[in-house]
């Protein structure tokens, strides 16, 4: 029954036949779903019915289709699918039913398409605004913001057939390494975390959340093994199972990521997972690994080093979830013209006007920034097919400029001579307080002293280093929606949201 604690990823839009026979042979529960595993909406609900039909078949027991639907940022979903703003958005309209109306628009959609397990909300506070990772995810920079919403938007999912998973335990937001590419490090003692990064995580164990993820983050200060959370049995037994009472499934974040892999292993990770106390160890996508920690866990058991009577009860624990889900998709949930409405209104209301004087954007504005790019590990390898300068220049009938996301002082002067017959200039920024050439960029076309304004289409921190005189908007996604939103501030349209972190 050990395959039934393992979820593998694959490539592809259909099963390959090896990963079909690794899940053969070792019996392996359940998958997680990337956005290069979707097309479209009848070619993923066609996918989820031949991993449930497989799984079924070669355990007895349903499959967990996992995904990370968080909204924003994180979204895996197809285009014939309703993708929500993500959680700092969701927080700037200042309307707490809209993290439950998001959850609800996300189960639906996730019902009609045949995935069971969602792996959201994000319960990090954002503390760090150098945060490469979180940012944007997170509800914001208050504990008691991000546990109430976070509330709101697990509470949904109760008796719906789908599972959420509040992630990044015991918290991810005062990191300013992406565990996706290193080994992040907080040395806070428990106590501290007891006063901002656990408070969310209590009140969501409050409220029933049946699954939390661990974070590869570590706690030497808490942690005196210099491992881990997701490997660290203090953390995952200790913390969150003894002393916050947790009953519901824990899982790791995905077991190839740098924090884990190149610093301990992945398959040795994996095991280690285990022992602390995890009921789902997670590998999106490498075979070899896959394989290899398949192995390594089946190797460990019969050398007698798992618990046997927990390991038994891990696994009677899943099952039970299990039976929670969804039997089969229901097509006709997934779609629906009031749903994708919604969800455009959310990110229309999302809208914050941080400083400075509004103007009306038209054929002699000046619309420039860089293209989507993936901000993190966590963001889909692909960004944006779709340009903020691109779309704005379309849409007012004006001139675009597209740069690098770290423009240099070449291509920051050709910006400057494309500006020069323009009568405004609005610059959308995407994490420019990491990528400092784009502050730059917007340094030098304010000096031209032209009515200005900047858009910040992911962190809202880089509006902190831009000139006073620059009209500042914060939008918190680089996606149509928010461009649509910010196309009617533009033509004179009001920025109703409220930032939900506090800007340097």
């Amino acid at each position: 029954m050990l395959g039934q604690k393992l979820v593998f990823g694959f490539h592809g839009k259909t099963l390959p036949e090896e990963f079909k026979n690794l899940l053969r042979e070792y019996k392996i529960g359940n998958v997680i779903l990337f956005l290069r595993n979707v097309e479209s909406a009848e070619q993923l609900r066609a996918l989820c019915a031949e991993i449930q039909s497989l799984v079924q078949e070669e355990t007895g027991y349903p499959a967990f289709i996992i995904i990370d639907q968080e909204g924003g940022m994180v979204t895996r979903l197809p285009q014939d699918a309703v993708n929500v703003p993500g959680a700092m958005a969701l927080a700037a309209t200042a309307d707490p039913e809209n993290a439950r109306l998001a959850s609800e628009i996300t189960i639906r959609q996730l019902r009609g398409l045949g995935a069971n397990f969602n792996m959201a909300p994000v319960l990090d506070v954002n503390s760090n605004p150098a945060n490469p990772v979180i940012g944007v995810r997170s509800f914001g920079d208050e504990a008691e913001r991000v546990a109430s919403l976070g509330c709101a938007a697990i509470a949904p999912y109760a008796g719906s057939g789908v599972l959420c998973c509040a992630k990044h335990f015991p918290g991810h937001g005062d990191t300013a390494v992406d565990s996706h590419l290193g080994l992040p490090r907080v040395d806070k003692m428990e106590e501290a975390l007891e006063q901002l990064e656990l408070i969310p995580f209590r009140r969501a164990i409050e409220a029933g959340v049946p699954a939390i993820m661990m974070s590869h983050v570590l706690f030497p200060n808490i942690e005196p093994e210099q491992v881990p959370c997701t490997m660290s049995r203090r953390m995952v037994t200790g913390l969150l199972k003894q002393k916050l009472g947790f009953r519901g499934l824990i899982l790791t974040d995905c077991m190839e990521m740098g924090a884990i892999r190149d610093y301990y292993g992945t398959p040795e990770g994996v095991v280690a997972s285990i022992k602390a106390g995890v009921d789902l160890a997670e590998i999106s996508s490498a075979f070899d690994l896959e394989l290899a920690a398949a192995k390594a866990v089946n190797e460990a058991a019969e050398r007698g080093e798992f618990d046997v009577e927990e390991i038994r009860a891990s696994v009677e624990k899943i099952l039970c979830y299990k039976k929670m889900l969804a039997a089969q998709a229901e097509p006709g949930l997934c779609n629906q013209p009031e749903d994708r409405r919604a969800a455009e209104s959310m990110a229309r209301q999302a809208i914050s006007q941080i400083s400075g004087t509004p103007f009306r954007a038209d054929e002699n504005t000046f619309f420039c920034g860089c293209a989507d790019y993936r901000a993190s590990g966590a963001a889909n390898a692909d960004g944006s097919a779709v340009t903020f300068p691109e779309y704005m220049a379309n849409a007012f009938g004006a001139e675009g400029f597209v740069t690098e996301k770290d423009p240099d002082a070449e291509e920051i002067r050709a910006a400057l001579r494309q500006a020069e017959n323009c009568e405004k200039i609005i610059l959308g920024t995407c994490n420019g307080h990491l990528f400092r050439g784009q502050l730059a960029l917007a340094g030098a076309l304010a000096a031209t002293g032209k009515p200005m304004a900047v858009a910040a289409l992911r962190n809202p921190y880089d509006l902190s280093q831009i000139p006073e005189t620059v009209w500042k908007l914060a939008a918190y996604d680089y996606a149509v929606p928010a461009f649509r939103a910010l196309e009617d501030i533009f033509r004179g349209g009001k920025a109703t949201g409220v930032c939900p972190v506090k800007l340097p």
